[in-house]
């Protein structure tokens, strides 16, 4: 069969062949390349004391299960979970941890994980303390005798800092922490966080796994039997998991990750440095502009990734740029297939107090943009039209 001819051959099989091939070959009564979707949430039992590995969907789905095994392989873990949303993947994650342990985590990250961390977790006893990870030392400075565990966004959201994420995961299993990566920004086609020494990757799939604006999801991969174990107790205790259909829709996705991906990063090189040279721009943030960065991030990722960010010039632009923008939407969220520009002051990051927003390089004037796989001249075009224009109108009161 040509199922036991890639079986064979899975130590040779490269990521993009993986990506494509999800689901393929394993619904072996009916041959079906696309996986089918389960909606059944009940599975009878064989006999008393018999279970055909199904038995409530939210403890197993089939097509859930394809998923996760997909996954697992992808970040070269050895078990996967997918979840509700990747702020579901966080959650259940952080359900690993009691009533007064405390997490480095990194600096500048997303708002929503910094709202699940200050607002519910601390209410329940977990501390966490911020830390530019890119100094080992003040991660050493910031540990206590409570600490348990460190949470890694590589490159940060939306500051894009690089993390020697194997630096900081040998600190954690010498002083014996529980070392999580959120690989969201980068995905398993570019970087593998467990190959460099985490514990545990989580993936807000709703973004570049999905990739089309149309699902939300989470994913989390854990490596070794015993924190699988302990993940999988949660995953079906918590209960957020996610549904059939949105599995299949997270799969097909996928499938075609590698090819958006490689355009995502060629048009963000590319739009970085128009941005570089542009007058109305002042700063840009992408991983391949900083030597020291691009160093790490070349010996720990197969790339740069597909989102930048940048700050204009004048904090009084940014509403004339988002107005002019023709092309570029002005929305939330990243990772799809269209380009999407976002205002961390107001959107992703508006749950920091402004003081921390502040300090931590989140200001008034600080632009994210996901870049899609829409033709670069375009691109370039409409930014540059919509800076212009931006100068102008708050310069002289009319557009260029």
């Amino acid at each position: 069969m040509d199922r036991d001819r890639c079986h064979h051959n899975q130590e040779r099989l490269h990521r993009e062949t993986l990506l494509a091939q999800i689901g393929n070959g394993r619904e072996e009564r009916t041959g079906a390349v696309s996986f089918p979707v389960y909606h059944s949430t009940a599975y009878q039992h064989p006999a008393l004391g018999e279970s055909t590995g199904y038995d409530y969907t939210r403890t197993a789905n089939p097509t859930r299960t394809i998923l996760e095994d997909a996954i697992a392989e992808l970040e070269g873990g050895d078990a996967g979970f997918a979840t509700s949303s990747g702020m579901a993947a966080i959650q259940t994650v952080m359900g690993l941890f009691s009533q007064g342990d405390h997490l480095i985590v990194s600096l500048d990250l997303y708002g929503g994980t910094y709202r699940l961390f200050e607002e519910v977790l601390s209410r329940y006893g977990l501390s966490f303390s911020y830390v530019d990870l890119r100094d080992v030392e003040a991660v050493k400075a910031a540990a206590t005798p409570h600490t348990r565990g460190i949470f890694v966004e590589s490159p940060t959201n939306p500051l894009m800092r690089v993390t020697n994420i194997k630096a900081i995961c040998d600190i954690a299993n010498k002083w014996g922490w529980l070392s999580i990566v959120d690989n969201t920004f980068m995905t398993p086609y570019c970087q593998r966080p467990l190959a460099l020494g985490a514990d545990v990757v989580l993936h807000s799939g709703t973004k570049y796994l999905g990739g089309h604006n149309d699902v939300l999801a989470g994913l989390i991969v854990t490596k070794g039997e015993e924190l699988s174990a302990k993940v999988a107790a949660l995953h079906n205790g918590i209960g957020a998991v996610l549904s059939p259909q949105d599995s299949w829709l997270l799969m097909r996705g996928m499938k075609t990750l590698a090819l958006r991906m490689e355009k995502h990063q060629e048009n963000a090189m590319a739009l970085a440095q128009f941005l570089q040279n542009h007058p109305a721009v002042d700063e840009v943030f992408y991983p391949s502009l900083d030597p020291e960065e691009r160093k790490i991030q070349e010996a720990q990722s197969d790339g740069f990734g597909g989102m930048l960010s940048f700050r204009i010039r004048e904090a009084e632009w940014v509403p004339e740029f988002l107005r002019y923008l023709r092309l570029i939407s002005f929305a939330e969220s990243l990772g799809g297939v269209e380009s999407l520009v976002t205002y961390p002051a107001t959107q992703t990051h508006a749950d920091i107090p402004e003081p921390i927003r502040r300090k931590v390089g989140v200001c008034d004037r600080l632009l994210r943009l996901s870049v899609g796989i829409e033709h670069l001249n375009d691109l370039t075009a409409d930014l540059s039209y919509a800076l212009d224009q931006a100068r102008s109108t708050v310069t002289t009161g009319k557009g260029v």
